[in-house]
């Protein structure tokens, strides 16, 4: 009996250190996952804050080029015109269509987008009386 007790001590340390083990190759593995996150997130930023300078460098080509032929305020406003018809576009491509399964009665959102959620309706009114059956 003796040797089985001393069997079953070291099952129980093989155990623990391979838990040990495991806990520590996924705290690296996540490590570098986090690591090479971060490192593609800086990149989106870095390339979205640079789009964003592209665009008012566009856009104030776009105004010094119809101030050359219009008033300067004219060829603000125009500019700014066109800015906020490419604002509504991409605001109206990011959401979701109709097209898609995204209606009303499936999610229990109105499909515009705002409001809150709201139960469905039920099918028929509640009994009022006790001569009504359910």
């Amino acid at each position: 009996m003796d040797r089985l007790d001393h069997l079953e001590h070291l099952d129980k340390h093989l155990v623990d250190e391979l838990a040990q083990v495991a806990r520590e190759t996924v705290r690296d593995e996540l490590r570098e996952q986090t690591r090479r996150q971060r490192r593609r997130a800086a990149l989106y930023a870095g390339s979205g804050a640079a789009a964003l300078y592209a665009g008012a460098a566009l856009a104030l080509a776009l105004g010094l080029g119809l101030a050359a032929g219009l008033p300067d305020w004219a060829a603000a406003l125009i500019t700014a015109v066109v800015l906020g018809a490419v604002a509504f576009a991409l605001r109206t491509a990011a959401r979701p269509s109709r097209g898609h399964g995204h209606t009303e009665a499936a999610s229990g959102v109105p499909a515009d987008g705002r409001g809150t959620p709201y139960p469905p309706m039920p099918s028929a009114p509640p009994p009022t009386g006790p001569h009504e059956q359910r």
